[in-house]
């Protein structure tokens, strides 16, 4: 994710503190959540879940926890497989806690605001 599918980490940015009912997802944007509901489908298939690589987690699925905050941020359609994936990976406490700590951090940062 650090450096791939930047169309998607470009017009969806993560933001737990919002929820965004069926946005206009931009077309450079659809072959990226495209390939990775492929990933998350065939991965599910081949290990049989519910993580990606079979019952237990693994580095790859942290490394799509932010992805799956985007997808339900901005309510992205998913088949079945991929919304069940969702679910398990909203379920680990970890991500319950991160989540939690993100929404109490201010909505604005004195120390990132641009002087003009």
């Amino acid at each position: 994710m650090n450096s791939g599918f930047a169309n998607l980490r470009s017009s969806l940015p993560m933001n737990f503190k919002a929820q965004h009912a069926g946005p206009k997802i931009w077309a450079g944007t659809q072959p990226d959540i495209d390939r990775i509901a492929e990933i998350w489908t065939g991965c599910l298939a081949a290990y049989g879940g519910p993580y990606l690589f079979g019952r237990h987690r693994t580095i790859a699925d942290s490394m799509y926890a932010p992805v799956v905050t985007r997808f339900l941020t901005y309510d992205v359609k998913l088949n079945k497989p991929c919304i069940a994936y969702c679910r398990t990976i909203m379920a680990m406490p970890e991500v319950q806690e991160w989540i939690a700590a993100a929404r109490l951090e201010p909505d604005e940062i004195e120390g990132l605001e641009m002087a003009l």
